[in-house]
């Protein structure tokens, strides 16, 4: 059934959009617009908190799909079962779940929501989602792969903040 969806979204293709879905995808190529907007973060006194938290979110992501989940789970890419498709971005050769794409995106939105970002998390929650579903536009994930992903980046994200404050309450003791 995955597949039959990534199928029908290949009757959408246009070249339009087939190039808006790359430019997209490669904003989260090992996470580089997430890492970027923490390095801005971090370097602003007045959003430095917002940095770590997002740090801390992108880390436990980072551990939990890379280093746990795609070498646990070892699911087989779905261009890779369905070997006539033809990729517009070059082949990712890690492992299919979790989305890691996604789940960072979905980190980042979750810890700016913690940390009280109000003016950013709503335009990276539009920005995770189009990551999201590039990822099925381009054939590089199952459906599944990038649900998981949300979750695991939501709880990222939620741990990540957890884990900040949890060293600030520590540090006021």
């Amino acid at each position: 059934m995955e597949l039959q969806i990534l199928d029908v979204l290949q009757t959408i293709h246009n070249q339009a959009l087939d190039t808006i879905m790359c430019a997209i995808t490669r904003l989260g190529d090992a996470g580089i617009i997430w890492i970027l907007l923490c390095v801005v973060l971090l370097i602003l006194p007045k959003t430095r908190k917002t940095g770590v938290v997002l740090m801390a979110a992108l880390l436990v992501d980072l551990v939990v799909c890379n280093g746990i989940l795609k070498p646990l789970v070892h699911r087989i890419r779905p261009f890779d079962v369905k070997t006539g498709i033809e990729l517009l971005i070059n082949r990712p050769t890690d492992y299919s779940f979790p989305s890691g794409h996604t789940a960072a995106s979905f980190a980042s939105v979750m810890a700016l929501y913690l940390a009280g970002e109000k003016k950013l998390w709503i335009p990276t929650l539009v920005l995770a989602v189009l990551i999201a579903f590039s990822r099925l536009y381009l054939y590089v994930h199952y459906p599944t792969d990038v649900l998981g992903g949300m979750i695991i980046g939501i709880a990222a994200g939620a741990i990540g903040y957890w884990l900040v404050k949890k060293v600030q309450e520590l540090k006021n003791i």
